[in-house]
């Protein structure tokens, strides 16, 4: 972490200088906005923390409960999002007092006694070892707080506004704040009011029942509801061997138990099989009750027993598969109108909650957005990069509610159903990287490249996200995780990674930086808004030696910027290979050398020779662009 190149601090680092809108945030919702975001839950949040980076956006979000979250639904924590936090600044934190999945169990009947069951396998949570980050349990009011104060600690001081309601918005598609949105203040009080703000973009992350999307008059179609699950946060009292490991759980009577251990010790989830949703059943399924939750539990856990001391929480849900089939305001792509209004999360995508998918994809819809709308308020990026959202995310939903089907329907089965006796643990093991986070693959667009020069990086697939790897830097000999050095700050990333000659004076690597640092069609040399390039940029170089073996002072200057008031030299973008793993070995990268592109949302966005100096400004060129 690096916090002294502004001068000394002797406070907590975590919180960065307040500047622009971070000095003199007004308390009121201004009568003009830049973003306006609806909705606390984990998308908005993220989108808070991401633009709170961005403190010349003028960002506010609202929220119409009074105060913030208590008792989140979500609590599965995938692997990409704990990477994601690394960038926020809180991994660690949160990964304390979550409870860690580290292997899965699975429960079928008793050969010898039908009615009773018995476990039949333990699966390695990650038998891939796909992250070096874990698999996660913790509540999402507890997520939430956590982007809150990634928020508050950013140079924009976002903080939710709490108590106003989203009302509806009209568009004008004139003037700079052409979104006009109609609120209800103090909507948890009786003194409730009506107030009008104008804003250049509008979020809506107001969950299933959204009314941002009906604004906008997008609807959520597909699958109707077919199967019910009641699912209770309880602490018990229970002879059931693994309560404190995740598991499957199947009966004879085809009932089934998805069993999550909670943060904390003692509290867990049950997801309890309710059986077929009948014709008109619906309301008669929801009013089921937490004792006939429970009696359904202990009869699927037989001979075991459960003896419920405290509900934290229960509910009954149907499962259901929808999808809206666009994530923004714009009804025809081909009309060249560019979106004002957007739609993440449950606004726009929802499946089961067994999957422990929601609160995640969700998150990555905020990020995904957040920099775009970043980059294109501060005048670096042209307005139709907004464009891509709709078109990644949308995908990546789709993708999610087909794995969610494939997953709800097994979890359903009962075990004579099934072709082979171990075809739910094949399925788990198999399909592992979906449920972790990392199945995303972005195709071509003005952000991501083709992928004919990747044959240079195996290990960083165009379109997925950036790897980590152990490096070792050069300043100090610190082994470190590559990817884990890359903040959520909004810039661009360009890893270089030098060819095996790096260290002569006519080598490729050489030849780059210069062209980096000085070529006017370099993306350092833009027209940035900004002080310096660092501001949008992080250049890191990693050569093929041991740390030892390079002389830092004959590295080039662009990859030891001078940042900050002082104009210091920052030396910790230097890295050589970790005395116990290759990173080129690890990743697959060719000796002679390659140039990584990594957008600001930790996607690979290009792989490219490092003589492409004309191809790396041709991708940046239309990033680095206002709209005429």
């Amino acid at each position: 972490m690096q916090f002294h190149h502004y001068g000394y601090v002797s406070g907590d680092p975590r919180k960065q200088p307040a500047t622009k809108e971070g000095l003199d945030r007004l308390d009121e919702l201004p009568e003009e906005v830049d973003v306006l975001i609806v909705g606390t839950g984990p998308a908005g949040m993220i989108m808070a923390a991401q633009l709170a980076q961005f403190p010349n956006v003028r960002t506010r979000i609202i929220e119409r409960r009074p105060e913030r979250l208590e008792i989140g639904h979500a609590d599965g924590i995938q692997a990409r999002s704990v990477e994601t936090f690394q960038a926020f600044g809180f991994a660690d934190r949160i990964t304390a007092e979550a409870y860690r999945i580290t292997e899965m169990a699975f429960w079928k009947p008793d050969p010898n006694r039908p009615e009773h069951i018995v476990r039949t396998a333990r699966t390695p949570d990650d038998p891939k070892g796909i992250s070096e980050f874990p698999h996660l349990i913790v509540n999402q009011a507890r997520v939430l707080d956590y982007l809150a104060e990634a928020a508050l600690n950013a140079p924009a001081r976002i903080r939710p506004d709490f108590g106003i309601a989203f009302n509806g918005l009209t568009i004008d598609d004139d003037g700079d704040y052409p979104v006009k949105v109609s609120l209800r203040m103090n909507a948890d009080t009786d003194q409730e009011r009506e107030r009008t703000v104008r804003a250049r973009y509008v979020v809506g992350c107001d969950g299933a029942r959204s009314g941002v999307r009906s604004a906008i008059g997008c609807k959520l179609a597909g699958d109707q509801a077919n199967h019910a699950w009641g699912v209770m946060d309880v602490l018990a009292k229970t002879d059931f061997p693994d309560i404190r490991t995740k598991c499957a759980i199947q009966s004879r009577s085809g009932g089934s138990i998805l069993l999550i251990p909670r943060e904390g010790g003692h509290l867990f989830r049950m997801y309890v099989d309710l059986g077929e949703v009948p014709v008109d059943g619906s309301s008669a399924v929801r009013n089921t009750s937490i004792d006939q939750i429970i009696q359904k539990a202990n009869d699927i856990l037989a001979p075991y027993t459960l003896d419920v001391r405290n509900v934290a929480w229960h509910s009954v849900y149907e499962v259901g598969h929808r999808l809206t089939d666009r994530f923004d305001d714009v009804e025809d792509p081909s009309s060249g109108r560019l979106p004002r209004v957007f739609i993440t999360g449950d606004a726009c995508h929802t499946h089961s909650a067994k999957a422990g998918q929601g609160m995640n994809v969700s998150m990555q819809d905020g990020f995904n957005l957040a920099w775009k709308l970043g980059h294109v308020l501060s005048g670096i990026a042209p307005k139709r990069l907004l464009s891509t959202y709709s078109a990644e995310r949308q995908t990546v939903a789709k993708n999610l509610i087909d794995f969610d089907k494939q997953w709800s329907a097994m979890m359903a089965k009962r075990p004579e159903e099934f072709d082979t006796p171990d075809e739910l643990e094949a399925f788990y093991t198999r399909t592992i990287e979906f449920p972790a986070g990392f199945m995303t693959e972005y195709t071509p667009s003005m952000i991501t490249s083709d992928v004919e020069h990747q044959a240079l990086a195996t290990g960083f697939p165009v379109g997925k996200r950036f790897k980590s790897a152990l490096v070792s830097r050069v300043c100090d000999g610190n082994p470190l995780q590559l990817g884990h050095q890359a903040k959520a700050d909004g810039r661009w990333r360009l890893y270089v990674f030098a060819g095996a000659d790096a260290l002569e004076t006519a080598s490729n690597t050489q030849r780059l930086a210069e062209w980096l640092a000085n070529s006017s069609d370099s993306p350092l040399n833009a027209a940035l808004v900004g002080s310096t390039w660092v501001d949008w940029f992080d250049v890191k170089v990693i050569y093929q030696q041991r740390h030892e073996e390079i002389a830092i002072e004959k590295v080039p200057d662009v990859f030891k910027p001078e940042v900050g008031p002082f104009a210091l030299v920052d030396l910790e973008n230097v890295f050589g290979v970790a005395p116990d793993e290759d990173i080129f070995d690890a990743r697959g990268i060719d000796r002679g050398g390659a140039v990584v592109v990594v957008r600001p949302d930790q996607y690979v966005a290009d792989v490219l020779p490092l003589s492409a100096t004309d191809t790396l400004a041709r991708f940046f060129s239309p990033l680095l662009k206002m709209d005429q």
